[in-house]
């Protein structure tokens, strides 16, 4: 019986996933011998490169918003995806195929069979990535950083623009111990005379990247007031100075502003469980998972229900500071519901209970639950407001949910 497109598209993507084993591998070589096979980058396109601890791929989404307002078809690649890899990959018109995924995987895993060392998940799916806007012919790519900057799959590339947004403590184990560490690694991206954006940022991180810029001979701005005036598609007042960031980037790149155009971009910008509301059945998703994410939260919150608290659906991944995230939300806590998700990173609910209770005593409430469906059915079933947060991956799941697109889910590791 001859196998089914949708088989071979399962067996190219499992492999792909199955490269997760190789796990988070630093570095550029593995990536330059990619693309030098594959005659990539192109000389002709043009690149706008982001990096930062929290809300870089806000500001990816508002900037490729912005360009597809413009009337410019650009590629974005961005990571983690929330329910199926095709997220990962897409311009304005469409996400990539199964059909382009089978094709190209199938030709990674032939061209890399005998490497050693072999690539990892992430190189090859960016490798994947660069192939399919060479195909589309998009002039323009907005391009997220994986990990860090300096030594991510994605700094092969030679940009237009760079943008550092919010730097703070996250992958502590892979980063480095402090914000002055942290920073170098993503100032990394900086390249010579390259245009760089940011925004105010603690002294240490300001000291890190005026430094690299004027060692690299790169035209630094600082966006010091947030945009004022127009209606957002992204809902909270972080998302003020990620939108401010993505037009000053805009701007760096050449576009030409108008107010049809921001007016557009900036309202239509789609980027999912960033406090995204499904008001009817009184739940949001926010992907918030480190201290400085769950302020922010914490803030978009109290802005949007005032004096009210949520049912908190919460599950977490390990290496991640859970107990600070959650002393952050126990203000707006009127019930836990800890979950275990499909990642095998995912930290037992009997463990986030043993955290708060560890803090907050036995006054607080809580309930453990075996799977996301319960903890949001139950979560639910309360009439309270219900927040799901802790992890992307956890909230990816949960969205597969609530559109009814459970059959799509696919889990991922990075």
């Amino acid at each position: 019986m001859a196998t089914t497109s949708t088989e071979q598209e399962r067996t190219a993507i499992n492999w792909l996933y199955s490269t997760q084993l190789f796990g988070v591998k630093l570095g550029l070589e593995s990536t330059q011998r990619l693309l030098g096979e594959m005659k990539l980058p192109l000389p002709e396109q043009k690149y706008i490169h982001v990096a930062g601890t929290n809300g870089k791929g806000s500001v990816c989404a508002f900037l490729h918003s912005l360009m597809k307002a413009a009337g410019t078809n650009a590629g974005i690649f961005t990571s983690p995806h929330l329910i199926h890899f095709r997220e990962r990959i897409k311009d304005a018109d469409r996400n990539i195929t199964e059909d382009e995924i089978t094709k190209g995987v199938e030709a990674l895993k032939i061209m890399c069979k005998d490497w050693e060392p072999h690539p990892t998940f992430f190189e090859l799916t960016f490798a994947l990535a660069m192939d399919w806007f060479r195909k589309r012919q998009n002039e323009w790519v907005v391009l997220e950083t994986g990990l860090g900057g300096r030594l991510d799959a994605t700094n092969v590339i030679s940009p237009v623009v760079t943008i550092i947004t919010s730097i703070s403590l996250d992958h502590q184990e892979i980063l480095g111990n402090n914000l002055t560490q942290i920073a170098r690694e993503k100032a990394g991206i900086i390249k010579p005379g390259v245009p760089v954006i940011t925004l105010k940022q603690p002294a240490e991180v300001m000291q890190v990247i005026a430094d690299t810029a004027r060692e690299r001979g790169a035209p630094l701005s600082i966006v010091t007031t947030p945009l004022r005036g127009y209606m957002l598609g992204l809902f909270g007042q972080h998302q003020l100075w990620n939108a401010t960031l993505a037009v000053a980037a805009f701007k760096a790149a050449g576009f030409k502003t108008s107010e049809p155009i921001l007016r557009v971009g900036l309202s239509e910008v789609d980027w999912p469980a960033r406090f995204q509301r499904f008001i009817d059945e009184r739940v949001t998703l926010d992907g918030a998972h480190n201290p400085d994410a769950a302020e922010s939260l914490l803030r978009t919150w109290q802005q949007a229900y005032p004096g009210q608290k949520a049912h908190i659906v919460f599950g977490a991944v390990q290496n991640k500071n859970v107990n600070m995230v959650m002393r952050t939300l126990q203000p707006i806590a009127a019930h836990w519901h800890f979950t275990h998700f499909e990642s095998p990173r995912s930290i037992a609910p009997e463990e986030l209970r043993e955290l708060v209770v560890n803090h907050y005593g036995q006054s607080v409430l809580y309930s453990i639950h075996k799977s996301s469906e319960e903890a949001l059915a139950v979560a639910r079933a309360s009439g309270e407001q219900v927040l799901v947060t802790g992890s992307l991956y956890l909230v990816g799941e949960v969205l597969s949910q609530l559109r009814g697109e459970k059959q799509w889910f696919q889990r991922s590791t990075q």
